[in-house]
């Protein structure tokens, strides 16, 4: 009696192509953002600062980015030291410090979305622009079909 051939995992397959994707877009996206200065997770906290109306509060950014405060602290420790970001008292609560950015986070997140499009190109130069298309819907399906909300 032969053994059956093993059933592929086809789940199993596409997984393990999805985070080999998501390794080679984080070794991109970090080759582009060199230049800039700045680390992926420091691009991350500058884009969330920048979608807030108002300056956040550490805990606000700590939540967003679904990271410890800790980590928030070192980040912003970075961000403020090259001058793209300032802790600044909350005028309703002195104990409370807030993350606002300045002209040269600003003028960073310019760069920022430069280097992300230059990155983006380089992930999909081999697809037609019908893929991308196809592509883009199934991420949404993913991203928007999720137990967990999508972050920025």
């Amino acid at each position: 009696m032969t053994t059956p051939a093993p059933v592929p995992d086809a789940d199993g397959l596409l997984a393990e192509q999805l985070l080999r994707l998501t390794r080679r877009l984080h070794r991109i996206q970090k080759r582009h953002l060199e230049p800039v200065g700045i680390t992926p997770a420091q691009s991350r906290l500058l884009r969330v600062v920048a979608h807030y109306d108002g300056a956040p509060r550490m805990a606000d950014l700590a939540d967003r980015l679904e990271v410890v405060p800790r980590a928030v602290t070192s980040l912003v420790d970075g961000l403020e030291a090259s001058g793209r970001v300032r802790r600044v008292p909350d005028p309703a609560n002195r104990r409370v410090i807030r993350i606002e950015l300045t002209d040269s986070g600003r003028t960073t997140l310019r760069q920022l979305r430069s280097a992300r499009r230059a990155a983006a190109e380089d992930i999909l130069a081999p697809l037609s622009t019908d893929q991308r298309e196809v592509l883009g819907g199934l991420l949404s399906a993913l991203v928007d079909g999720g137990p967990e909300p999508g972050r920025c």
